[in-house]
């Protein structure tokens, strides 16, 4: 062809990367594997192994170990050796090596980039461009970190050996996510990556190796998702840390409930690419390229979902056609492709069963005419048009380079059709009017929120979902903390088993002397007392036995109908941070005002002396202050990544949380677990302590009087462990506070998964409600907001 024949027809030609050196790794390993773990390459202890396809050609690639228990426990235990002397070793130790880690990636890039291509079927260009390097900024950014742990977080320390399983969209980046934090703060690791994609993670361990990591400190068992279940469910593992399918994180959190593990998901989305009649539309289209074909669409927080304003919806159609005419999809390895190939034959097919669902439910289809290599996993980018929003392909996550379009008219609209979703991880924002598109950012409900961008990522910025995308951040100071456990929280002891009292006898004779008026504590929901549904109460006794009065005994209905409360007061979140403090601090000077009623309350219902009955009331009007305090202080932050812009880091009430208090100190705990919540924006379903209800009950004629909003404290009394799992069964509960029996904490995180509400349990591990350190500020309030990060670039 001549230079003329190019300039008219501006045909790219195949410029394919050299291979030759992933190739001779492959070779020198005989393209087969065992797992990495103390250091060195071991045999799977069953002798099996699977069988890793090249997506490009369909052609075998690997052989890797099948993991079973003894390979999973082998891989523990190295990793439970070595973090003693891991985390002992220093933030400035651990620093350097993570220091290592980086430049061995940035040594080995090409090398990296051409593997992943290979063992993944995405295009070199993205793995060369996006993925290795932000892997290494990953280990750079996180080596500071290191080296600053032990003076910004020296209230904490390391969980200690963690457990990670990655997906097989991106698994070196995902990888580093995981693995960078994790080792930063003084963890160990045990990784299971995904079967389909399991090379990069095995030369990593490798190299990692080479480069001086100490043995043990990463091992890397690889299998099937049987292996991951096994790493999940082993008694040796501190944490679990998952990205994957949501169906998958709702099984780890069942099997992982009650175990005492943190968890970590980062799962599906279903996001949202919203584009304004001011937007620049040309610019908007690129960004749809990059949203949904960029990796073949198969990314989690994908703009799947685009919704255009009526006005320029068709204008907006005929551009993104006419730019999609110029997408090339092709081998992985040619630097001129736009897309590669689907990473199996298995998702391949799914992608194609749900575009033809689509289209039977109505859907208008159109796909890029370019051709299509005929070997291997290739599927060419489709839009799917005039989508009804209950349709399955808008509803259902395809994790394939499928658009699917509606529109709106109104910005309300637009935001009710993005929140039209189980999921909430991310969502794109297009329009030339800043204040436009930062109003819109704070309503929609998603963990990344970019505007007039998309696929914004980066070290510094935490990413991770609302709803049933999971909960917990990866990256970013917010992400540090998944990794660490409060020092305040370490010598907890197992909550001792007091038996109830027994009724006393009652009186010989009631005489004819004038009776006490009867007075049935009722519930408080919507700002009301009200009767319990069922109409039936429980005696509150003394420790002697002295009936002191009655509470309402609570059942599902009521917490319905609390629940239907707490959601109807949302403005409370839009509240002003001010507004909050002083609300707070009202309620605390109206309990003051009544602090020798509520110390004689509390000393009746438990026997403590009069002076610590006051030393309680006092104990809580101090904690109602504190949050006052940390109302409008308890602010985000602005990350500034390595791009013309910034992320705005923003606490979120997280909606509506259940909590279920403990019989110690019936009114501090109630209030130390209320408070933050409230401060923060969220409303409250309380329960309070089951045997000590009546200082809560006292409690919420303080309420009445102190201007909280209607609905933004609820109070159901009853049998604690029977209403929190009710609480937790709850689709409208958004998270879920229970201190208690381990029992109950078992119960709440297991009954979650219906909605992956996120929970903050004690296992039934007792808590001195006195000690600020352990009861009061930051070690709670982290766990009453969820962090949204706004990305917002700017420049030409």
């Amino acid at each position: 062809m001549s230079i003329a024949h190019y300039y008219e027809t501006m045909d790219y030609g195949p410029a394919p990367e050299a291979d030759g050196e992933a190739r001779a790794w492959l070779k020198r390993h005989e393209a087969t594997f065992g797992h990495f773990i103390a250091g060195k390459f071991a045999a799977p202890a069953s002798g099996k192994h699977l069988t890793t396809i090249e997506p490009a050609t369909g052609k075998t690639l690997a052989r890797i170990a099948q993991g079973i228990a003894a390979d999973v426990e082998a891989a523990v235990g190295a990793a439970r050796s070595a973090q003693s002397s891991w985390a002992k070793l220093g933030g400035h130790g651990r620093a350097r090596h993570l220091y290592a880690l980086a430049r061995m990636l940035q040594r080995h890039a090409r090398l990296f980039a051409v593997l992943e291509a290979i063992d993944n079927g995405k295009p070199i260009r993205e793995t060369r461009d996006l993925d290795v390097p932000l892997a290494a900024r990953h280990f750079l950014y996180h080596a500071g970190w290191a080296q600053l742990q032990e003076r910004e977080f020296v209230d904490h320390v390391p969980v200690g050996v963690v457990g990670q399983i990655i997906p097989w969209n991106f698994p070196l980046l995902m990888l580093a996510w995981k693995i960078a934090p994790a080792l930063a703060t003084g963890n160990t690791v045990v990784l299971k990556p995904a079967e389909f994609t399991s090379l990069t993670a095995l030369l990593f361990a490798e190299l990692a190796a080479e480069a001086g990591l100490p043995p043990g400190v990463l091992n890397v068992v690889t299998g099937d998702g049987a292996t991951g279940a096994l790493l999940v469910e082993n008694p040796g593992v501190d944490k679990i840390a998952f990205t994957g399918s949501t169906e998958v994180g709702r099984l780890i959190r069942q099997s992982t409930a009650g175990s005492g593990k943190s968890l970590t998901l980062e799962l599906g989305g279903k996001s949202p690419f919203i584009v304004f009649d001011d937007a620049d539309l040309d610019g908007a289209v690129e960004g749809v390229v990059d949203a949904i074909w960029f990796n073949q669409g198969q990314v989690c927080c994908a703009g799947s979902r685009l919704l255009l304003q009526e006005g320029i919806a068709e204008t907006f159609r005929k551009r993104l056609i006419r730019r999609m005419e110029t997408l090339r999809v092709g081998p992985p390895l040619d630097k001129a492709i736009d897309m590669g190939a689907v990473v199996a034959p298995v998702q391949l097919e799914r992608i194609k069963a749900l575009v033809e669902t689509g289209v039977k439910e109505g859907a208008e289809k159109y796909q890029a005419p370019g051709p299509i290599p005929a070997e291997g996993c290739f599927y060419p980018p489709t839009l799917l048009w005039n989508v009804h929003p209950s349709s399955t392909v808008a509803i259902e996550e395809i994790f394939g380079p499928v658009l699917v379009a509606m529109t709106f008219r109104t910005p309300d609209e637009a935001v009710m059709l993005a929140n039209n979703t189980r999921y909430g991880l991310a969502a794109s924002v297009w329009s030339e009017t800043i204040g436009l598109a930062l109003d819109i950012a704070p309503k929609l409900q998603a963990g990344v929120v970019w505007v007039n961008a998309t696929n914004l990522f980066d070290a510094s910025v935490g990413f991770g979902g609302y709803r049933e995308s999971g909960f917990g951040r990866e990256g970013g100071r917010e992400g540090l903390y998944e990794y660490l456990k409060p020092k305040a929280w370490s010598g907890r002891k197992a909550r001792a088993k007091v038996p109830p009292p027994s009724p006393a006898a009652p009186a010989d004779g009631a005489g004819f002397g004038t009776p006490s008026i009867d007075r049935t504590a009722k519930l408080f929901v919507g700002g009301k007392q009200v009767r319990p549904d069922g109409n039936y109460s429980r005696a509150v006794l003394s420790p002697k036995g002295r009936q002191l009065g009655e509470a309402g005994e609570g059942n599902r209905k009521d917490i319905r109908n609390a629940v239907a409360a707490a959601r109807s007061a949302e403005g409370w979140a839009r509240a002003t941070t001010h507004n909050r403090a002083q609300i707070l601090y009202y309620l605390a000077e109206n309990l003051s005002a009544r602090g020798d009623e509520f110390a004689k309350r509390i000393g009746d219902m438990t026997g403590v002396s009069p002076a610590k009955a006051r030393a309680e009331v006092e104990a809580s009007i101090e904690r109602l202050f504190s949050y006052g305090a940390w109302a409008d202080k308890y602010e985000g932050t602005i990350h500034a990544p390595p791009l013309r812009g910034v992320a705005l880091a923003m606490h979120e009430p997280i909606g509506v949380v259940g909590v279920a208090c403990p019989d110690e100190a019936p009114l501090l705990g109630f209030i130390s677990l209320v408070a933050p919540l409230i401060a923060m924006g969220n409303r409250v379903v309380a329960v309070p302590s089951e045997r000590h209800p009546l200082a809560a009950t006292d409690f919420y004629q303080v309420l009445e009087t102190s201007d909280v909003p209607s609905g933004v404290v609820n109070i159901v009394t009853g049998e604690r462990d029977v209403l929190a799992k009710v609480l937790a069964e709850h689709d409208d509960v958004d998270a879920l506070w229970v201190f208690g029996s381990q029992e109950a904490s078992t119960a709440a995180e297991r009954l979650s998964v219906g909605n992956l509400k996120r929970t903050l349990v004690d296992h039934g591990l007792a808590l001195d409600w006195y000690d600020r350190a352990a009861s009061e500020g930051p070690i709670l309030l982290r766990h009453a907001v969820q962090v949204k990060n706004i990305w917002i670039p700017y420049g030409d």
